[in-house]
């Protein structure tokens, strides 16, 4: 399940979102508790199973880990369910209700029709391999009643009265039921259905698993109506020059000078087809030759047209996204931090509980912190910040409000990572070699030799391109490369001389290093062995295992592939690798949004197409058949699906499908897929791939722009002050509440402690 949620909502305890699974509706204070609550007359009274003292430093370690993950805490607070709650969030739990989402969704690949073969070519594809009846069905079965469990432990955790007031787990167990149903009359019709109705539901497994997904599924659904205004006058664009490109290539007496008329212009549904796709530029400038062919002054109408849709609208269209976006974006950032601080706070009520003492003296004693600090479930070297700045209060004994709150500042911070010292050596020659071996220039002369493999390389690379394996002098590269590989020994070598084992294993590019060196020794020893070089008369080319081209070749790929440890280096170039590297985690959300709609648009795709295109029969061959002769007999006017060859890509089968839309989001040459579909099937089919393209190019990949600009900003601006030493010694884990860490507002105590007081099972007096 995803933890880092995002949340949207408000803080007053009126309303908001509090959580993945949490019902909101309860949230709303009775009349007499709609004013400001007084904290000083706060009484503490929990209701709890038994009296332990542990139970008190149970609820304190849930709470601390609620709010470290941006978790609801409203759910049940008694010892069997804190022992339940924290076993389900374990990462053995999660994994495995992660792993039977991917299962579920992956039967797609295995089910009728089938993706296993070797290609999805219908004039060369071999018969699928089709599993027998029953055996993608039973483990459905069993990913289904995982699924049940799943569902009754987070009914049971936030309590049974809860469960009618959460659209998601209503809507969860909506799906379960329809999907075994469907299940049950798959079994009964011997797997022979053609429609799984199921199929198209299991995308919401994977969102309704994942707070992330759900929060930024709500921020994309408030953003759309911002941008309706801009699609609207995008709309409008579109509708007035297709009535003008009608007017201006209306069909005339002279058939020679019908072109335009003809291929673009024909009716209303093909002007503007045209238009749209010239929107996207992949038709540009093919749509406009046979007008600019009899007069150059055509052009001004499709510049004219280009200049405002593609480089005005639809770039303003990106802007508002990205603006709009943020601004939701902001909201959950905001409400996320406030369920940290109201997570904190919890853990504070409970701890000063313990004893039953009054609330109103505000302490925690300092051994109960470290004690909930030694259970609770998190990095290491956050565990060890909070606890060093924690055991400053042990003189006191105590710690009020602000200081337990202060402690946990630390996980708003960055880690520094401290490498170990270096290692010491008596002798002086030796201290001397250790000072030139740890020196940064060693690591640019490393780059240069790196740099100067990788040209010999393509030096070789070059002189070799036109001759065949046979005819290469393999020899020679093979020589060099084993020069240049005894350097990088030699410089791994004398690293960890420098710095010691544990020094140079604490720098990432020098593991990174180390593993490719030993690696391109062990195949350099192989081939020694292999080939007895430099003994020359040997003929790599009879050898039956493996030739010696293809081990250099292997070679030749690893030393590429360690030219990029100049990434570190280079701040600029590490700054752009580390925004990458963070946009994998934080674009999770949006990678599974994206799942889900290829997995949607996929499934009606195969509904809708399935089988619609064959080739005709002239061109169908047996496997053996060489692929020259495939097209004879048989000839399509140039530009056509036909004539271009995508007979791979169709909607046959869910992976033909995947890869069909995923070229069409790319929009090059999209509208060949879309005349070929319709000639096949219907004008209408064109409403699919236009939904398709707005959906998938439009609306996210303007997202995405969003998210890595923002992401880059960020640490464009926290990189002013950084050198190369900073960016490799603080660990850029940067997530989207880190980006907006200084925009949002600290939630100020009345809020906490009504939202507290709105707990449903933490009941407090007052």
């Amino acid at each position: 399940m995803e933890t880092e949620s995002l949340l949207t909502g408000t803080v007053n305890g009126a309303s908001g979102d509090y959580g993945s699974w949490s019902g909101s509706e309860h949230r709303g204070a009775p009349d007499n508790r709609r004013m400001s609550y007084s904290v000083a007359r706060e009484l503490c009274s929990v209701e709890r199973d038994s009296d332990e003292e542990d139970l008190y430093i149970q609820q304190a370690v849930v709470f601390i880990e609620d709010a470290i993950q941006y978790r609801s805490i409203y759910h049940r607070v008694d010892a069997r369910s804190l022992r339940l709650y924290r076993w389900y969030y374990s990462r053995i739990c999660q994994w495995g209700l992660g792993l039977t989402i991917a299962v579920v969704l992956l039967l797609a690949f295995v089910e009728r029709p089938s993706s296993l073969s070797v290609s999805s070519d219908p004039r060369i594809r071999s018969p699928s391999i089709e599993p027998p009846c029953g055996f993608t069905e039973s483990i459905e079965m069993v990913c289904l009643i995982i699924f049940c469990l799943d569902l009754a432990v987070k009914s049971y955790l936030i309590g049974w009265e809860e469960l009618r007031k959460n659209k998601w787990l209503i809507g969860y167990t909506v799906v379960i039921s329809v999907s075994i149903i469907d299940w049950v009359l798959s079994v009964s019709m011997d797997c022979d259905e053609r429609l799984r109705v199921r199929r198209l539901l299991r995308p919401f497994f994977l969102l309704q698993n994942s707070s992330l997904m759900k929060k930024t599924l709500k921020c994309i659904k408030r953003t759309l109506p911002e941008i309706a205004s801009v699609i609207l006058l995008l709309a409008l664009h579109l509708c007035l020059f297709t009535m003008i490109g009608m007017l201006l290539f209306a069909k005339t007496e002279d058939p020679k000078k019908n072109g335009e008329w003809e291929l673009h212009f024909r009716t209303m549904p093909d002007s503007l087809m045209s238009l749209l796709v010239l929107l996207t530029t992949a038709n540009n400038p093919d749509v406009m030759i046979p007008a600019y062919s009899l007069n150059r002054g055509y052009s001004i109408f499709f510049i004219t047209f280009s200049v405002i849709g593609t480089y005005c609208l639809m770039n303003l269209l990106t802007a508002i996204i990205y603006n709009q976006f943020r601004g939701y974006l902001l909201m959950s950032v905001q409400t996320s931090i406030n369920r940290r601080r109201l997570g904190i706070r919890a853990a504070f009520q409970v701890l000063s509980c313990q004893g039953a003492q009054q609330a109103a003296e505000e302490r925690v004693h300092v051994d109960a912190v470290l004690k909930v600090m030694s259970r609770v479930k998190m990095k290491s070297y956050y565990r060890a910040a909070i606890t060093t700045v924690a055991r400053q209060y042990t003189e006191v004994s105590y710690m009020d409000r602000e200081q337990f709150r202060e402690i946990f500042d630390e996980l708003d911070k960055d880690c520094i990572k401290e490498h170990p010292p270096l290692p010491q050596y008596r002798s002086h020659a030796l201290q001397r070699l250790q000072v030139i071996f740890s020196h940064y220039y060693l690591t640019v002369l490393g780059n240069a030799v790196a740099l100067a493999n990788v040209v010999c390389i393509c030096t070789v690379l070059v002189l070799n391109s036109e001759k065949s394996t046979a005819e290469r002098d393999n020899y020679v590269l093979e020589i060099i490369n084993l020069c240049f590989i005894l350097y990088y020994l030699f410089e791994m070598c004398v690293k960890i001389f420098a710095f010691g084992w544990l020094g140079y294993l604490s720098y990432r590019n020098n593991i990174f290093d180390g593993f490719l060196t030993i690696l391109l020794l062990a195949l350099q020893i192989t081939i020694f062995i292999t080939y007895r070089l430099p003994n020359s008369q040997w003929d790599p080319s009879s050898h039956s295992v493996i030739s010696l081209w293809e081990m250099i070749r292997l070679v030749n790929m690893l030393i590429v592939f360690r030219f990029l440890r100049i990434i570190p280096d280079i701040k600029l170039m590490a700054l752009v690798a580390s925004t990458l590297l963070d946009l994998v985690k934080n674009l999770r959300a949006f990678a599974g949004i994206l799942v889900v709609v290829y997995y949607v648009f996929a499934v009606f795709g195969i509904w809708l197409f399935e089988g619609a295109i064959k080739p005709p029969a002239g061109m169908s061959v047996l496997s053996n058949t060489s692929m020259e002769n495939i097209t004879t007999n048989f000839s399509m006017e140039c530009g056509t699906y036909e004539q271009l060859g995508y007979w791979p890509n169709n909607f046959d089968d869910f992976a033909a499908a995947i890869i069909l839309l995923y070229d069409v989001m790319i929009v090059n040459n999209w509208q060949a897929f879309v005349d070929a579909y319709s000639r096949y099937t219907t004008e209408w089919s064109k409403i699919y791939f236009v939904c398709w393209w707005l959906t998938s190019s439009v609306m996210w990949v303007n997202l995405f722009v969003a998210l890595i600009l923002e992401n880059f900003i960020y640490k464009w601006d926290r990189s002013h002050s950084c050198s190369v030493t900073d960016v490799e010694r603080i660990r850029y884990e940067t997530s989207v509440q880190l980006m907006f860490r200084e925009q949002v507002q600290e939630p100020t105590e009345e809020e906490l402690v009504c939202q507290l007081h709105q707990h449903p099972h933490l009941h407090l007096q007052w």
